[in-house]
């Protein structure tokens, strides 16, 4: 009987033919370098830093800070007054009789700075203008970092010379506390937009907010940014 089980018994396989397994396919180079590129990205905390730096960032860092502390005396580079954010306002009044008038609005303020808007709404009730509380009346955007740089940059350089019977803007539009407000009275300036597809004409507010103690600095910090006051 044991002879019996032997002969019928399989013959055990050699250790050298079992076949190997195939080797896993190698990751293709960009999606490592891409992989590797996000993994040191997140390690310095800077996973959506932007490729360059804006030129006036760099104009403000290379000659409008020294300028400023050498002409107030800072002893500090942190006392030198620098831009914070820039805040554009929008109001749609109308929109209480049609919420489109709102949306049009956003989207165009949109346009101009490349970020969505927050929608503003009313805080009280006022019976005169048929006004009730929480509905929306306006939308606004902060704009600060890269974005402010840049929004900047085109604003003092494309959109300002483009207003009706430019003169230059007021220097004594500053609050008390560095901070310059002006009024435009038409979002067309801006090339972002699309006259044919402009359905009302619409002005907004822009603020630029500074860090200067006075509205001397904060004069002279945008004087040196190449904001077009006017002359005396």
């Amino acid at each position: 009987m044991a002879d019996d089980k032997k002969k019928g018994a399989k013959p055990a396989k050699p250790a050298g033919s079992a076949k190997p397994k195939p080797a896993a396919p190698p990751k293709p180079a960009r999606a490592k370098a891409a992989g590797e590129a996000a993994t040191a990205g997140a390690a310095a905390g800077r996973p959506h830093a932007p490729a360059t730096k804006p030129r006036l960032a760099t104009h403000y860092q290379e000659k409008v800070r020294p300028a400023l502390m050498e002409k107030f005396g800072y002893t500090s580079l942190m006392q030198a007054p620098r831009i914070e954010k820039i805040v554009l306002n929008m109001g749609v009044g109308d929109a209480t009789q049609d919420a489109k008038l709102l949306d049009a609005a956003a989207n165009e303020l949109g346009q101009i700075t490349g970020q969505r808007p927050a929608i503003r709404r009313a805080k009280k009730s006022i019976a005169n203008f048929k006004l009730r509380e929480g509905v929306a009346v306006g939308c606004a955007v902060t704009l600060r970092g890269a974005r402010m740089w840049e929004f900047y940059d085109r604003f003092i350089n494309v959109a300002v010379p483009r207003i009706r019977d430019f003169r230059g803007l007021n220097p004594r539009s500053f609050d008390g506390r560095g901070n310059y407000t002006l009024g435009l009275t038409e979002q067309i300036i801006f090339p972002e937009i699309n006259l044919d597809k402009v359905g009302k004409i619409r002005g907004m507010d822009v603020t630029i907010v500074t860090s200067a103690r006075t509205d001397e600095e904060g004069r002279e910090l945008l004087r040196l940014m190449s904001m077009p006051f006017r002359q005396k």
